[in-house]
C-alpha cells in the first residue's frame, strides 16, 4: 500500500478507472466521491421522511432541523417575502457543501471541496443563477446595482468599475473560502498525525509525549466537524445575500 508522505498527497486527484475513447476518458477520485456525497444526501432524506411521524425519530429530527434551519435564514435574509420561494435551492446548497465536507472527514475518503476546481464550479454556477434571476426580475435595470445610491455623476466612471469588480469577485470569494478551510484544516491533521506517529516510532519517553499531539488531533477533528458544517452556513448565508440583492438591488 502507498504510504502517503506528504500532507498534501491526500488532496491529489487520481483516476479510479479510466477508458481509451480516442483520448483516456478517467474516472477520478473526485467525481467518485462526489456521487457518494449525493448518495448520502438521498440517504438522509429518505431515513428523514420516509414514514414520518408526530413523534420525530433521530433521522426526522436531524432533517426536520436543516428544513428548519435553512427556512429561517431565506426567510430573514431575503427581505419581500420572497425567501421561500427560493428555499429549495439553498436547502438542496446547504446539504451539499455540508454533505461534501462532512464526507471528507471519514479517514481514507477524499474531500471534494478541497478542490478549487469543484467549489469555483459551484460558486459559477450559483452565481449564473443569480444573474439569470436578476435579470428575469428587473430587466436592464439591474445595471443600477452597479452605480451606488445617490452619487455625483462626476464619479460614476470610477463608482462603476469598483462596483463591477466587487460583484465578479464573488464568486471567487465564495469558492476560494470554502477550498482554503477544508485544505488547510485536512492538512493539519495530517501533519499533526504524521508527527505523533513519528514520536510513536521513536519509542521511550517520545512515546509517551505522543500522547500530546494525539489528543489535539482529536479536538482538531471535532473542531473540523464543526468547521464542515458552519462553511455550509456561511455559503448558505452569502447566498441569501447575493440573491437578496438580485431580487431588491439596493
Amino acid at each position: 500500500m502507498k504510504m502517503i508522505h506528504s500532507p498534501l498527497e491526500q488532496f491529489e486527484v487520481t483516476p479510479v478507472w479510466s477508458i481509451a475513447l480516442g483520448e483516456t476518458f478517467a474516472f477520478t477520485n473526485t467525481a467518485f466521491f462526489g456521487f457518494i456525497v449525493m448518495f448520502a444526501i438521498f440517504s438522509v432524506l429518505s431515513f428523514g421522511t420516509t414514514n414520518a411521524t408526530v413523534v420525530p425519530n433521530r433521522w426526522q429530527t436531524l432533517v426536520e432541523g436543516a428544513f428548519e434551519f435553512v427556512m429561517t435564514m431565506a426567510k430573514d435574509s431575503i427581505s419581500g417575502g420572497k425567501g421561500e420561494k427560493y428555499f429549495p435551492f439553498l436547502f438542496v446548497t446547504f446539504l451539499t457543501v455540508a454533505m461534501s465536507n462532512l464526507v471528507g472527514m471519514i479517514p481514507y475518503s477524499f474531500t471534494i471541496t478541497s478542490q478549487l476546481a469543484v467549489t469555483f464550479s459551484f460558486g459559477a454556477a450559483t452565481f449564473l443563477g443569480v444573474n439569470i434571476i436578476a435579470v428575469r426580475e428587473h430587466g436592464l435595470h439591474f445595471l443600477s446595482f452597479f452605480l451606488p445610491k445617490d452619487a455625483p455623476v462626476a464619479l460614476w466612471p470610477l463608482l462603476v468599475p469598483i462596483e463591477l469588480i466587487s460583484y465578479l469577485f464573488r464568486v471567487i470569494s465564495l469558492s476560494v473560502r470554502l477550498f482554503v478551510n477544508m485544505m488547510a484544516g485536512h492538512a493539519l491533521l495530517k501533519i499533526l498525525a504524521g508527527f505523533s506517529w513519528t514520536m510513536i516510532g521513536m519509542g521511550g519517553l517520545m512515546l509517551i509525549a505522543s500522547g500530546f499531539p494525539f489528543i489535539i488531533i482529536i479536538a482538531l477533528t471535532g473542531m473540523e466537524l464543526g468547521i464542515a458544517v458552519l462553511q455550509a452556513y456561511v455559503w448558505t448565508v452569502l447566498v441569501c445575500i447575493y440573491l437578496n440583492d438580485a431580487i431588491n438591488l439596493h
